[in-house]
């Protein structure tokens, strides 16, 4: 996890106590998008307190504040065990096997890997190597 992001974490932790960071990237070295999710789901006004709780890094970046949809991405090892069954693309921070990146069903995840069912076989991905995830459509 990047300092940016846990940065935002702790002090959405402390206002929002129940908004659940999913990523946040920065793109173009000046926008910073926010993925948030809520056990209520994610409203324009839950986007709006997020963007006036986040000030300081509105002072740094163009902010975006977004719901995940169905294209959710998956970061932590908590998200990729909560949708175990689900389909998802896994995308590598280096080649493997020739692959850069794979699709298939959820099958495992530990603190240190996720297990994924591709059209390849199963195979185990050390989360360090992963680049991006999200869950796909079924």
């Amino acid at each position: 996890m990047s300092s940016l992001q846990a940065e935002i974490e702790a002090r959405l932790a402390a206002v929002e106590p129940q908004v659940e960071v999913l990523l946040v990237e920065v793109m173009g070295g000046e926008t910073l998008r926010l993925f948030i999710d809520h056990p209520d789901g994610v409203s324009l006004g839950l986007c709006e307190r997020v963007t006036h709780e986040l000030a300081e890094v509105r002072e740094r970046y163009a902010l975006e504040v977004s719901s995940p949809g169905t294209r959710r991405p998956l970061t932590k090892p908590e998200h990729f065990r909560r949708f175990l069954g689900r389909r998802a693309k896994v995308r590598l921070r280096d080649g493997r096997e020739g692959h850069k990146s794979f699709t298939g069903e959820l099958v495992g995840a530990t603190e240190s890997e996720v297990t994924i069912a591709a059209a390849t076989g199963v195979i185990a991905i050390p989360y360090a190597d992963i680049h991006r995830s999200n869950l796909v459509e079924e």
